[in-house]
Order: structure tokens, then C-alpha cells, then sequence
């Protein structure tokens, strides 16, 4: 902690640009819409990153938040190399391109990697984001937890020029298959303005879910469930000029969603096509305990940017501090007969402070520009996994984090663009005694509890990346990048299933992945097409096998490879009609064993398109498909069933529709149409997780109706 403290003090705060529209750069507004901030901490150009990136701008937000206002179920649709939406508030298998992503909100990191409760997607609501910025691929350029890439909620800025304007939104979402209990309602407002030198942004929105139902009209399970779930969110940003180069910016950000509902589970067998479904029940079998989710997350940041410390460098200096409590369903493979629990209900609490600091450096020569970015982060992070009755399933992990980085890039005739860096970072993880817990699954199948010593581990690690871009022309602009990560994600489910009494003999070591990519983009006048093909190595993977006698899914650390390619069309068809289309496929091998990677990593195939239409000044369209293709690696065991996450998936489609029509320039009215087809399916983790509870149904038709109003 120490240490930490020493770097928090001499930094004062953290760095991580975010893209602020008002912001003094060199780019204009309509170029803002093909620059990044999240690659290399700094504003630049889309056509000088050499490697896969998505964006998801304003518009694509607002077209999709009127069919669903779910995030994972965006990401899912617009992302490549994302999988599917799981359809609940878990994103447990929504990796990127087979690893977990690092979810941050302007450069926050809002995932808990040392205890990955797979929730981090759902930490703030879509009205309040500007864009969304996803980097593919393992980098250390943010620190720990970013095996699979980075996905980074841009939220709106504080505008400092003209009058005070803002917007009022109200609508509900109901099942058209059943209405029956399904209507919800939902609200968001923000105001947006500035006086003289200080501007302001204060969004809120808060949302009341129905219970949501199948294409039969049956309520969906509540395993991370939706339904009667209550979602708020309040966001504030605030900003002060003090000249044209110097700016103090805070931003605070509150949001909970949890479900409270008289419901309960008929639990089926995955096995033999039973879903899981749920009815009303009396008070004495419904879940005990605390609602699940987010009890009340909250982020605050403190920023300070200089774009001209000298003639050629700027600094953007930030402290950020999170509180973090993610609750999860009362399971009764947490109990224990002998102390007199029957269940339990785990909480992951994670508190985190961090700064950053970054500076910005920029050279020019003949026919040469170099940028030089570096800077220093330091983070404490302390996480644990205890349960609601007061038992310690995952003890407290304190992290102390400090790194040092240097990326280098340097752009040749305006076409050539070479990149190369280096972070070098150094953690601190401090666990104290512990006993592991006695959980037992039924009577004769439970754990042996462990009394376990605890330690200070450290881990040091230097993470390199390289990365060439050649814009040889519209038509063909061919990339090669090679990154590194270094991961200690998920410390917290080998300490809770220790099978030794000392934490030096479990295997905690940190995963070096090395990610490889190549690929190419070309623009064609109203065409672009995207293609990459990837892989990605590490000597230290985290899967898990069953133990029959324990009935504990135990940890197991053996090498894998991932690999896959994706591809993205974007098409103007005529300024009015414009579609996007994508394709992604990945695989994973556990490469020891040579057995293919379960489902909590590798998602089946997938294709979207999107098609949206400008019918007239008044009225726009917007059209969506998904398929998610087939996956079926595993066999059955002796017993005749899938285990685990090796659930065969079978393909499905869905359709969505979605409208809005300009009434006055005021006023607008929209709807959304989720699962138009009323398609029957199960969303592809229900088919692969055989884990209790996961057999749930997908949407049936579901259908919004709102209205706007902006002044």
C-alpha cells in the first residue's frame, strides 16, 4: 500500500483522454466520428491504429436503445468478435474474441478481474454514453484484466457555449406475446449547458422492468433475470476553463439494477430440452435474501488536462476512486446442512483508487511525425467475495499496482504508420489467512474445508506491442500488430478453491498473452469493407473441471490458443439507406490436452447486419438481424449428459425493427420491435452452460413505445 500511496501522491491523478467533442485538438467535429482515444491514451486518427477497432457512435446508440437498453445487447450486435448477448444482466461468455474485456467508462475500469463476477457490461446507462469504443485484442495499455481487449463508454460532454438544452424521454416495453404484467416504464432526462467559463452535464434515467416472457408467453427464469428489475442511473459531469489549454473536469456517476420480484424458478434439465421458467409463488419458496445486482455502484473522477504544457506536448493528469457491490442469486449449491445454511448468496465488493498521468509529445520532420506517449498508473484495488449470511468464500485481496509505459509512433509520408511500446509494471497482491468454505451440492457431495496461510505475492511483468500500418490507398490499407497482456485476472477462484494450505503453492501466476494480428481495411466511395484474422497464445489459461466427489468446479491453469477472423461491411447504399454487416468466428484450444475451450470462452459463430433508412426528413427505419451459428465440440459423458459449459449450441436467428418519427422539432415519438418473428430459441450460453438454472428462453416479442422531447 505503501507504495501505491507514494504514487498516488506524486501523480495526484490518472490519465486517460476521453473524447471530448469541445475539446482543444486538431480534429473538427465531423472528423471526430473516425478518431479514437482508447488504443494509446491520446486523440488519433482511426487510419493510423494497425489494428481492429470498433466505434459505436450517438446514432447507433439511440437506434438500438429503442429496441433493447441493454448494453451487452448492443455490443453484441454492432461488435465483431463479441459474442452473443447472454439476454440477463450477466455477461458470463460475452468474451471478446474468446478472452475477458476490460469494461471502463472513460478510462475507469469498471470489470473486477481479480474477482471476475462477469457483470462489469452493465455499469451505466446507455442515454448517458456519447460513444463506445471497443480495441480488440490483449494489451496492457490500461493494466490488469484486459486479456481480451478493452470497451470503453465515451460518456457525453459538458458543453461550455450557448444556451442551457437537454431532453425528456418516457416509455415502456411490453411482451406482445403476453401482456399480461410485462409493461414497464422508463424515464431519462439530462440538461446540458455552460456559463462563461464552467459548463455542466447532469443526466438521470430510471427504468421499472414487467416480467419479461418467451414466444410462448411463459416468464422468463430468474437467473440474472430482468424481470421486475429496477434500474437507475444518475450521472454528472462538470468542467471548468481556465484558459484555452487548461482544463479541470469531475465527473460522478452512480448506478444500481436489481431485481425484486414474488417470483420463482420451475427449474427443467438442459439436458433433456426442459427450460427453466418462472411462476409466482408464496413468500416461503421464493429466493431469500438480498435482490441481485448492482446494489449502488458509484465512480468519481478528477481530471486535469494541459493541451500545451510546452510548444509540443500536453497532459492530461486524473484521480478516480469506485465502490463496487454486485449481488448475486441465493444458490443452494452454497450450502451447508451441518452449520445450518441451506444456500447462500455471495456479494463481490471491490474498492478501487487509482491515477493516472500521461503526456503527449510531438515531433515534426520532413516527411516525419513522431508522437511519443508515456506516463505512470498506479492502483490499489482491494476485492473480495464474501456471503450475504457473513461467511468468507473469496477473502479480501489487496493489489498494489504501479506501471510505467512508453508507446512510440511514427507516421512516414502521411502512409506509412509504425508503432512499437513497452509497459513495465510491477503488483503487489496481499492476502491474509484464510479457510476455505464447506459447500456441499447435496448431503454426501461437499468440499473439505482448508486452512490456508496467507502471503504477499509479487508479480512483475514487461509487456511489449509492435504494429505496422500501410495506407497504400482507399482500396487496400493492410495492417500487422503483435501485442502482449499481462493478466492476473481471476485470482479469486483459486483461492476459494485451494486444494493446499499455502498460497504460495497455488497456482496464481500471471498470464503473458501474445495476441497476433493481421487484417486490412478498404474504402471503395460508399463502400468499406474490414478484415482481420488473429490469434492469441498463453502459457497460463483459467478453465475448470467438475469434481464428482466434491461437487466443486475446480481451477485448472494449462496453455491455450485461441484463434479466428472477422470481417465488417459497411455500405452507403444511397445517402438515405445504409447497411452494416458483420462476421465473426473464433475457436480455443485447451493446447496441453489438446480439447477445444467450453463456452465460458469460445462463442459459435456469428453474423449481424443493420440496415438503417432515412424514409424522409420525418421518418427513419432501422432494420437488425442477428444468426448465431452452430457450436458442438463435445461429446456426453458416462452418464449420458453435457457437463459444465460444453453444451452443444444449435443456430438461431432473430429480427428487430425499430422506428422514429419527428413530429415537431421538439418533439419525437419512437418504438421498438425486439424478436419480431417471435422466434423460440435459447440464447447460446442457455444451450451451453448445464450449470442449475442457465436453460432460459430467449425474448419472445417485445415491443417499445416512447416519446421525446428536447429543448
Amino acid at each position: 500500500m505503501l507504495k501505491t500511496s507514494l504514487c498516488l501522491l506524486s501523480v495526484a491523478v490518472s490519465a486517460c483522454a476521453i473524447a471530448d467533442e469541445n475539446s482543444k485538438n486538431k480534429y473538427s467535429v465531423d472528423q471526430l466520428e473516425h478518431v479514437i482515444v482508447s488504443g494509446s491514451r491520446i486523440f488519433e486518427s482511426i487510419d493510423e491504429v494497425p489494428a481492429s477497432i470498433t466505434v459505436i457512435n450517438q446514432q447507433q446508440i439511440q437506434q438500438h436503445l429503442k429496441v433493447n437498453p441493454e448494453l451487452s445487447s448492443l455490443l453484441a450486435q454492432m461488435v465483431p468478435g463479441l459474442a452473443p448477448s447472454t439476454g440477463s444482466s450477466s455477461n458470463s461468455g460475452q468474451t471478446l474474441r474468446g478472452r475477458a474485456p476490460l469494461v471502463m467508462i472513460d478510462g475507469v475500469p469498471q470489470s473486477t478481474p481479480l474477482r471476475n463476477g462477469s457483470l462489469g457490461i452493465k455499469t451505466l446507462d446507455a442515454s448517458a454514453i456519447a460513444r463506445i469504443e471497443v480495441i480488440k485484442g490483449a494489451t496492457s495499455i490500461y493494466g490488469n484484466g484486459a486479456a481480451g481487449g478493452i470497451i470503453n463508454y465515451i460518456t457525453k460532454q459538458a458543453k461550455s457555449d450557448g444556451q442551457p438544452e437537454g431532453e425528456i424521454s418516457i416509455s415502456s416495453r411490453f411482451s406482445a406475446v403476453k401482456l399480461d404484467e410485462s409493461a414497464g416504464a422508463r424515464i431519462s432526462a439530462a440538461i446540458n449547458g455552460g456559463l462563461d467559463k464552467f459548463s455542466y452535464l447532469i443526466s438521470a434515467s430510471y427504468e421499472q422492468n414487467g416480467v419479461q416472457r418467451d414466444s410462448k408467453g411463459d416468464i422468463l427464469g430468474l437467473q440474472y433475470g430482468l424481470s421486475d428489475s429496477e434500474t437507475q442511473n444518475y450521472f454528472t459531469k462538470l468542467s471548468y476553463d481556465f484558459d484555452d489549454d487548461k482544463q479541470l473536469e469531475f465527473s460522478y456517476n452512480f448506478y444500481s439494477s436489481q431485481q425484486k420480484t414474488d417470483l420463482g424458478d420451475v427449474t427443467g434439465d438442459g439436458n433433456i430440452g426442459e427450460k427453466t421458467y418462472a411462476i409466482h409463488v408464496p413468500k416461503e419458496l421464493q429466493k431469500p435474501g438480498k435482490p441481485q445486482g448492482p446494489e449502488g455502484n458509484v465512480n468519481i473522477t478528477l481530471k486535469y488536462l494541459d493541451y500545451a504544457l510546452f510548444d509540443n506536448t500536453q497532459m492530461t493528469l486524473d484521480l478516480y476512486k469506485q465502490n463496487i457491490e454486485n449481488v448475486f442469486f441465493f444458490s443452494t449449491n452454497l450450502a451447508n446442512l451441518d452449520d445450518g445454511y441451506s444456500g447462500g448468496q455471495s456479494v463481490i465488493k471491490s474498492d478501487k483508487l487509482g491515477a493516472r498521468a500521461t503526456f503527449n509529445s510531438q515531433f515534426d520532420f520532413d516527411n516525419l511525425t513522431t508522437t511519443l506517449i508515456y506516463g505512470i498508473d498506479a492502483l490499489n484495488d482491494k476485492t473480495s467475495q464474501p456471503l450475504v449470511d457473513g461467511r468468507i468464500w473469496v477473502p479480501e485481496m489487496n493489489m498494489d499496482s504501479v506501471a510505467g509505459f512508453l508507446q512510440t509512433k511514427w507516421v512516414i509520408n502521411d502512409d506509412i504508420i509504425l508503432k512499437a511500446g513497452v509497459r513495465k509494471e510491477s503488483i503487489d497482491l496481499t492476502v491474509a489467512d484464510y479457510q476455505t468454505l464447506k459447500l456441499c451440492r447435496t448431503a454426501t457431495q461437499c468440499s473439505v474445508p482448508l486452512s490456508v496461510r496467507g502471503d504477499t505475492i509479487n508479480y512483475d511483468a514487461t509487456t511489449y506491442n509492435a504494429g505496422i500500418k500501410y495506407n497504400l490507398s482507399p482500396a487496400f490499407s493492410p495492417f500487422f500488430s503483435y501485442s502482449q497482456g499481462s493478466d492476473i485476472s481471476d485470482i479469486g477462484i483459486l483461492l476459494r478453491a485451494a486444494t493446499v494450505n499455502d498460497i504460495a503453492l497455488i497456482q496464481t501466476q500471471a498470464s503473458i498473452i501474445d495476441n497476433y494480428e493481421v487484417g486490412f481495411t478498404s474504402q471503395f466511395d460508399d463502400l468499406r469493407f474490414e478484415l482481420a484474422a488473429y490469434k492469441s497464445t498463453s502459457e497460463l489459461g483459467t478453465s475448470n473441471k467438475f469434481n464428482d466427489v466434491t461437487g466443486v468446479y475446480e481451477p485448472i491453469r494449462a496453455p491455450q490458443k485461441i484463434w479466428g477472423f472477422e470481417g465488417l461491411v459497411n455500405y452507403a447504399i444511397t445517402p438515405q439507406l445504409k447497411l452494416v454487416a458483420t462476421y465473426s468466428y473464433v475457436e480455443g484450444k485447451d493446447t496441453q490436452a489438446d480439447e477445444y475451450l467450453g463456452a465460458k470462452q469460445i462463442s459459435p459463430p456469428k453474423a449481424t447486419a443493420n440496415l438503417a433508412w432515412q424514409a424522409s426528413d420525418d421518418i427513419a427505419l432501422t432494420f437488425s438481424y442477428l444468426y448465431v451459428g452452430d457450436r458442438k465440440r463435445f461429446d456426453k459423458n458416462e452418464q449420458g449428459q453435457y457437463v459444465g459449459d460444453q453444451g452443444p449450441v444449435s443456430s438461431y436467428d432473430i429480427v428487430n425493427l425499430s422506428g422514429q418519427y419527428q413530429i415537431t422539432p421538439q418533439w419525437s415519438s419512437y418504438f421498438g420491435v425486439e424478436n419480431l418473428f417471435n422466434s423460440d430459441y435459447y440464447p447460446a450460453r442457455a444451450q451451453s452452460y448445464t450449470y442449475g438454472g442457465y436453460n432460459i428462453k430467449g425474448l419472445g416479442t417485445t415491443a417499445t413505445l416512447g416519446a421525446k422531447y428536447q429543448f
